[in-house]
């Protein structure tokens, strides 16, 4: 896969959970919510009002720390794609 490919696949992929309207495990919003913010290079702190959840947000992160942007970016489509795949 090309990165512009991978550019186009991740945009779908975050498409597709943003257009989504019923709830997901929590547990799958906090995987996609680090590989997010790594392969968008996002440094904002978690913004939840919730202490506990800022914690929760940022080990995500802090688990993921070293995977590339690229990388990221696979892991949120392969995240994605099998929920949805799971989910038929």
């Amino acid at each position: 896969m090309t990165p512009e490919e991978l550019d186009i696949a991740f945009k779908e992929a975050v498409e597709s959970i943003n257009k989504h309207t019923q709830p997901f495990p929590a547990d799958f919003l906090l995987r996609l919510y680090s590989y997010f913010k790594v392969a968008t290079q996002d440094q904002d702190p978690p913004g939840s009002s919730n202490p506990l959840i800022n914690a929760f947000k940022t080990n995500a992160i802090f688990q993921n720390r070293d995977l590339s942007i690229e990388d990221a970016k696979k892991k949120y489509i392969e995240e994605v794609n099998r929920y949805f795949l799971y989910r038929k």
